[in-house]
């Protein structure tokens, strides 16, 4: 099931777009007993092949749908495959969205992705910006190149990468809920879109848990990517959101851990330690790709977010 609420509401605002046409209720619906490719929708519903594979596109960008690019007898299909048979829309505001006078305040940084304070690499590896190749390939010496500031798109087939945000909130603020939100997939040579990853997060030495990369995605550019660009390589990730609140872990409002921010002791220092990696006990060893704003599909970077109240005096 899908849970959606305003505490992530550009993802409900993608949701709720994707499911405003009927063409695309319809589409659902015949992906619900099989899957289908964009041209057997396209015959289904009676529409061309290029509107068919519009709305796919919206329905993929969405989350509600995942896409395979398969052989063909002319060149490549994509095959299309529903992922929720139900989707749960809570519509109550949060006090902390709905209005400051309440004392409730979010802080919130965005830290590009080549800041980190350290990092444990291993080929396949690699890190360019904008205008091109920042280190030599498969280089881990290079990630440490001060360069690496710069970076748009970082990848590693093993290892970790940590990042240090300043936290700077009132003294005596509570502390209500804790998010990160990233880019991501796997990392394997060229592309692979089948190829999972067990990346799993930590805040502060704790681990919070893990996500399962389904992939290293290609097949189609990503739609920041500068033109110089390998169509061969990855081109776009996941956008993943880790939350942690006073009950709970989640990923994407789906609960994975019992971990609460009692454990992260998020007011005894200054700053805030994020690392992600893949552990050396994962069952899926694929690396990690890391995108920032200007490469794949979505125009952020590592964004941290911490929503907090401030008693009234």
């Amino acid at each position: 099931m899908l849970e959606l609420s305003m505490d992530n509401a550009d993802e409900l605002v993608k949701v709720t777009h994707a499911l405003s046409t009927e063409l695309r209720l319809r589409m659902l619906a015949l992906l619900n007993s099989r899957r289908m490719n964009v041209a057997e929708l396209a015959e289904a519903l009676e529409i061309p092949v290029s509107t068919s594979a519009s709305n796919v596109k919206v329905l993929e960008q969405a989350g509600l749908i995942e896409t395979e690019l398969l052989p063909a007898s002319r060149g490549a299909m994509k095959v299309c495959s529903r992922i929720y048979d139900d989707i749960r829309i809570i519509i109550n505001v949060p006090e902390r969205l709905a209005s400051a006078d309440h004392g409730e305040y979010c802080y919130e940084i965005a830290m590009p992705i080549g800041n980190f304070t350290a990092c444990e690499v291993a080929p396949t590896c690699g890190m360019v910006s904008e205008t091109g190749p920042i280190i030599a390939g498969d280089s881990p010496a290079g990630f440490f190149h001060p360069d690496r500031v710069y970076a748009q798109l970082l990848w590693l087939r093993k290892g970790y990468l940590e990042y240090r945000y300043p936290l700077e909130i009132p003294q005596g603020a509570e502390i209500r809920q804790i998010q990160f939100s990233m880019e991501i997939c796997s990392e394997a040579p060229n592309y692979e879109n089948d190829w999972p990853s067990d990346i799993t997060l930590w805040i502060n030495n704790v681990e919070v848990g893990t996500w399962t990369s389904p992939g290293d995605f290609g097949g189609r550019r990503g739609k920041l990517n500068p033109s110089w660009w390998i169509d061969t390589g990855t081109q776009f990730g996941a956008l993943k959101t880790w939350s942690v609140d006073n009950t709970r872990s989640t990923i994407d409002h789906q609960e994975i851990s019992a971990v609460h921010l009692g454990l992260l002791k998020l007011t005894e220092q200054s700053h805030v330690d994020l690392r992600l990696g893949v552990k050396e006990n994962a069952k899926f060893k694929g690396g990690i790709n890391l995108f920032g704003k200007k490469f794949g599909d979505y125009e952020q970077d590592l964004v941290m977010k911490i929503f907090y109240s401030v008693n009234p005096i």
